[in-house]
């Protein structure tokens, strides 16, 4: 591939929205070192691939933001290539085409031999489970499938990731077998959907059979669960947990909402006296559980009785993690038909609401924590403290454990049991019991 200059090109890959988009980044990457390219994540190089997102307004906001400065490092003469990928460039290839004219080429999520073609590199087959990870080097993410075949009414990733499609658990045993030979100890379960694994190649719910064969996995210690849907959810995946040690009693299962016509509207296919009996349930099999949910207020037609409904369930639930977002009206999703009718203060305001409560749960449940000790992985080091998580924590959305680095020296990558000495709303203090 020629540029202006005659260097060999340096290939930076830069990385926007959620973890499904760090794999992609990271499968991307190693077929580049895999032709001997040399490439980068985040870092300068002369050639751009931006990974973009095109979930809800902020993030694309985020990523239309980042081409453009790329590009203008482009008319500067700073870089000599811009390359577009992932969901944005999916949904909206035609409009970024037109508006962003000075980006080399654009591709989408399915593109990946094509992009690599035009990065001067061949698409290795026999790459399976092959990448560059990102992340620190004790924990990976590890994609199980990609799509949805959900019918939810505000969310556009059908349109950007097509229909469900399960990867075969010996694949995956043998990814995360090469994960552990790199020093990966935790592997973090993703797809847009995990209560679907398996449904569309072995005809049934799969995560079950798929947990039992990571557990076998020799240098994997924790495996988690993210990105649950509530409806048909495979409870022996329960008994694994229960069973296993190495499945941390972990998940995160985004709920969206509880108010029943908010429900009904979103194409739940679900109730509020159906959810709230599926979370008793996973309590009674596995109770130390930590049970992480995502919801969304500013819905269209969601009252202020709906809201007060779901702030009131909040509160009854007690949930372990929580995040909250406001209603991003999309364009061909189903809720783009509806009016967007609840103001953008109002959203805010509720959903400050809303984690304002959690604040104060969060913080009551950790208070329980101080005297107890956790096995613990240390992440990082950041300014005098060493970062860790316990069983109960996913990397960058939950609690974090932080020990005195200027009293204690402890291993990046390593597990310690920590002594939970002080708690605040979202972080944890301790010192190790060596």
């Amino acid at each position: 591939m020629r540029t202006k200059t005659l260097k060999k090109n340096k290939i930076n890959v830069v990385t926007l929205g959620c973890s499904k988009n760090v794999y992609d980044s990271e499968v991307l990457m190693g077929q580049l070192k895999a032709n001997d390219k040399d490439v980068v994540h985040e870092e300068d190089g002369n050639v751009v691939v931006i990974n973009t997102c095109g979930f809800i307004a902020n993030a694309k906001e985020e990523s239309v933001n980042t081409i453009l400065e790329y590009v203008q490092k482009k008319e500067a003469g700073e870089v000599d290539k811009v390359f577009v990928t992932g969901c944005l460039s999916e949904r909206y290839k035609p409009d970024l085409q037109k508006e962003i004219p000075n980006v080399d080429e654009y591709f989408g999520t399915s593109e990946l031999p094509n992009l690599l073609k035009a990065l001067g590199a061949d698409y290795k087959h026999e790459l399976i489970g092959e990448r560059l990870t990102t992340t620190p080097k004790n924990y990976a993410y590890l994609k199980i499938a990609e799509g949805c075949d959900r019918p939810c009414s505000f969310c556009a990733i059908p349109i950007m990731r097509g229909k469900h499609k399960s990867k075969p658990i010996e694949e995956l045993v043998t990814e995360a077998e090469k994960l552990a030979a790199k020093g990966v100890k935790e592997l973090i379960l993703i797809a847009q959907d995990l209560t679907y694994y398996g449904l569309d190649i072995y005809k049934k719910r799969n995560l079950a059979e798929l947990l039992e064969g990571l557990v076998k996995v020799e240098g994997i210690e924790w495996i988690r669960l993210h990105y649950a849907f509530p409806t048909g959810f495979p409870m022996e995946v329960l008994e694994v947990m229960k069973r296993e040690s190495k499945v941390c009693n972990y998940i995160d299962i985004p709920l969206q909402h509880i108010a029943d016509a908010i429900l009904k509207s979103m194409r739940r296919g679900t109730t509020q006296a159906k959810t709230t009996k599926l979370l008793q349930d996973f309590r009674t099999a596995v109770p130390n559980m930590a049970i992480r949910t995502t919801l969304i207020v500013g819905y269209p037609g969601e009252t202020e009785e709906d809201f007060q409904t779901l702030k009131n369930w909040v509160a009854e639930m007690r949930f372990e993690r929580l995040g909250c977002f406001t209603y991003s009206h999309e364009e061909n999703t189903h809720a783009f038909s509806l009016e967007d009718d609840v103001p953008e203060d109002v959203k805010q305001d509720r959903a400050n609401e809303i984690m304002e409560l959690q604040s104060q749960i969060s913080w009551e449940l950790n208070q329980e924590k101080i005297g107890q000790t956790f096995r613990c992985i240390i992440d990082r080091k950041e300014g005098n403290h060493f970062v860790g998580r316990t069983e109960f924590d996913s990397p960058d959305v939950d609690n974090e454990v932080l020990i005195d680095a200027t009293k204690h020296y402890l291993k990046h990558g390593e597990f310690y049991d920590i002594e939970i000495t002080e708690a605040a709303d979202f972080d944890l203090y301790g010192t190790p019991k060596l």
